[in-house]
């Protein structure tokens, strides 16, 4: 009897590992499409920018190509303009940022009661972010010049600012271009923040309030350090999209005037497609990069121990 049972066994065991093969060959041949488009779009470029970087490489002097190791990076580091479109680049990022936070978590405080007109609110603020930020900085721009702009016009006409416009004043066109991005990006962080605000227990909130502590006590001993991990996602999405900022800098004042707005994107735009000089461009791309892998490295230790520190753990 235990040989017959073995031997009825044997077909349903070999039938379940061809159907788990089968499953498994399935899955990967689904994924295939998605590793070969990752491969192609992402990790080739990178790949390639790496060589190039390594490379005196000039599209105007092709025949002059030559290894030179790591000196294009070497160079970046005695360049003034580099250095300047990284110091832009940092004032650029903290100064949005910092703004960003702060009126996005007041935005979500005021949001965070559920009624209609909140919705309504919600939905009427989030219309910026649906805007990519190429066409923002047309629409600002057209806002903003001093000459036929709807308020650049008025702003020259009573003194505000400089009579050839926002835009064209080196002390003023970087904080324009903060003021720019504070504007469109705002609305995503205070999206987040109030996805956290009411994720949070309500029975810690009442009990809160049923013990007499204020609006401020509770904002500062429990709703804060309850939405550090929504806090710091925000902070880590904004920052690396800040930092690599091209689009809106690009089509309002182009890295001017001077090099006043001048970016480490735009820097390495002009390098490759103005100069020509890919291996330049692509050590300054790569150096980007780096401080982007660095910043979002730093950020998600500090989400993760904060989400530790929020679960008792």
């Amino acid at each position: 009897m235990t040989l017959s049972l073995t031997s009825a066994l044997k077909p349903s065991a070999a039938l379940s590992v061809s159907y788990l093969e089968r499953r498994r060959l399935f899955f990967t041949l689904m994924t295939l499409p998605a590793i070969i488009y990752v491969l192609v779009i992402g990790v080739w470029p990178l790949a390639q920018g790496i060589w190039f970087s390594l490379y005196e490489y000039n599209l105007l002097k092709p025949g002059r190509t030559h290894f030179v190791g790591l000196s294009n990076y070497v160079d970046l580091l005695s360049d003034a303009v580099t250095r300047g479109a990284f110091v832009n680049t940092v004032i650029f990022t903290v100064g949005a940022v910092t703004v960003e936070l702060l009126l996005g978590f007041a935005i979500a405080l005021a949001l965070w009661r559920d009624d209609r007109f909140n919705r309504i609110c919600l939905a009427l603020i989030l219309i910026p972010v649906t805007i990519t930020p190429l066409v923002v900085g047309l629409i600002f721009r057209a806002l903003l010049l001093a000459d036929y702009g709807l308020i650049g016009y008025y702003l020259a006409e009573f003194g505000i600012s400089d009579p050839r416009g926002l835009f064209a004043n080196p002390s003023s066109a970087l904080a324009t271009l903060i003021f720019v991005d504070i504007w469109e990006w705002t609305p995503l962080v205070a999206l987040i923040l109030l996805a956290g605000l009411k994720a949070l227990p309500g029975d810690i909130l009442e009990a809160s309030e049923v013990d007499g502590a204020t609006a401020l006590q509770r904002l500062r001993i429990i709703i804060i350090p309850l939405m550090l991990p929504s806090i710091l996602l925000a902070l880590t999405l904004r920052t690396i999209d800040a930092f690599r900022v091209f689009d809106s800098v690009y089509v309002t004042t182009g890295g001017g005037p001077g090099n006043a707005t001048n970016t480490l994107m735009l820097h390495a735009v002009k390098q490759g497609l103005e100069f020509f000089n890919i291996g330049r461009a692509s050590a300054i791309s790569n150096l980007t990069l780096i401080c982007i892998a660095v910043i979002a490295a730093g950020f998600i230790l500090l989400i993760r121990k904060a989400d530790r520190k929020a679960n008792g753990r």
